[in-house]
């Protein structure tokens, strides 16, 4: 029997935030679009499911407003329904939970530590481009120059796993403080009322409104490599192999996926050996709980100084009830282990988690624990540490990768996915023009 043949002008492996981000913009171009996802739901490692009636989000929990993310959706057409709360982010020093809207670094250093001109000259100086430290530095380390406060070491461990998944340790300074003082510190954000799954499938639905296919349950088993190029991918859809052609790909499943997808004879040894390299990924663990109370006075996000794991606490249901039962209030506290790269002791972890959301969280005894997530490895919160990123780029000059392995400099999340997909789709629209007039919508 021989096997079904489609063409499509471009193939999208994997329909998390960087797949359907470049799909959606491919789509708006003209460009014929295939998104192959292997599970049965978009989002990927940003998604959401149902637990009991609760939203609960797999990964990413919240969205940026007003940068390149809220950009792309307007640019494509896509419903973009995030509520942002007023104000974004509390800071919990000692007992006090602080709003530093309007203070910043400023405000915040000062109510951590009288040391707090010394990290401000620092955060000066790394504004101009003589202030930034070498790349070996890490953030743990540019810290300690100034203080050994331990509420301001805190402070800096848990943006740094808030921000990029990864603790302070582990990450660089010069990664840090260029995301701080160059790219806005403190960005708006806000939660989707369907979780954060709502806003992903938005721009699926883009995606088949504008004559573009996204197949759920099916997984591209490999890109078929000819002449240097990629001329086309082998896709198992249900039970049934389909054969696809195409002269642009666009992978979305980290840069080791994407290898093994073409094949390791197609690849060049140096290029092989920098995947290899760059194959970090960062790790963390989620407790998602609902309680009939509520629990924390921080609208949004809870950020704190002084924990032994616990970088956030987050509370969707006061902006998004949709997000559980009526009578309920949603919350996710996050924390990334130690080592945040590479192995540690799961339980030890989890259990100091535990600890600190008892200690942080009055209420947090009586509230119902609805999953406990450990994302790590293959599943994991950024696929590689920022600042050790790979370019989107292959040797293959039709074949790109996007997402957060891939990310540009001192950027991370699915703010990264956006960025990426962009820049991905408009190397596309200058190397690989349409040739055929895009059908009318």
């Amino acid at each position: 029997m021989d096997t079904p043949q489609q063409h499509f002008d471009a193939i999208v492996v994997g329909a998390g935030a960087g797949g359907l981000f470049a799909a959606a913009r491919l789509t708006h171009l003209g460009y014929r679009t295939l998104v192959v996802e292997r599970l049965d739901h978009v989002g990927g490692r940003a998604s959401t499911r149902d637990i009991d009636g609760f939203k609960v989000n797999n990964g990413a929990i919240v969205i940026e407003t007003g940068g390149i993310t809220q950009q792309t959706f307007e640019e494509v057409g896509a419903d973009f329904d995030v509520r942002v709360p007023e104000p974004p982010i509390l800071y919990r020093v000692g007992r006090k939970d602080l709003d530093i809207t309007g203070g910043g670094w400023g405000l915040l250093l000062s109510k951590l530590t009288r040391s707090g001109a010394k990290l401000l000259g620092g955060l000066g100086a790394a504004r101009k481009d003589e202030g930034l430290p070498e790349d070996r530095l890490s953030t743990a380390e540019w810290v300690s120059k100034y203080t050994k406060n331990e509420s301001v070491h805190g402070i800096f461990h848990n943006m740094c796993g808030s921000v990029f998944a990864v603790g302070s340790e582990d990450l660089p300074a010069k990664v840090f403080l260029t995301y701080f003082t160059r790219k806005s510190a403190f960005k708006t954000f806000g939660f989707c009322p369907q979780g954060t799954i709502g806003i992903w499938q938005s721009l699926a639905d883009t995606i088949v409104k504008g004559g573009g296919e996204v197949w759920l349950s099916s997984e591209v088993e490999r890109l078929r490599v000819s002449g240097g190029h990629v001329t086309g991918a082998v896709v198992l859809r249900g039970d049934e192999t389909v054969e696809i052609g195409t002269g642009i790909a666009v992978s979305d499943v980290g840069p080791a996926a994407t290898v093994g997808l073409v094949g390791v004879e197609n690849l060049p040894e140096d290029y092989r050996a920098a995947v290899r390299r760059a194959d970090r990924p960062t790790s963390m663990i989620t407790v998602n709980f609902a309680s009939r109370q509520r629990l924390i006075e921080a609208p949004g996000m809870l950020g704190f100084a002084k924990t032994r794991r616990l970088c956030y606490v987050a509370n969707f249901t006061d902006l998004c009830p949709e997000m559980a039962p009526e009578g309920w209030h949603l919350y996710v506290g996050t924390a990334v282990p130690k080592p945040s790269v590479g192995e540690f002791d799961e339980a030890a972890e989890t259990e100091l988690l535990m600890a600190d959301l008892r200690d942080e969280i009055p209420g947090f005894d009586g509230a119902r624990v609805l999953s406990v997530a450990v994302t790590r490895d293959g599943w994991p919160p950024q696929r590689a540490v920022a600042g050790f990123d790979l370019p989107r780029t292959t040797p293959i000059p039709n074949l790109w990768n996007v997402g957060d392995g891939v990310k540009e400099y001192a950027n991370g999340g699915t703010t990264a996915c956006a960025e990426t997909a962009k820049l991905v789709v408009d190397e596309i629209a200058r190397l690989h023009p349409l040739t055929h007039s895009p059908e009318r919508r």
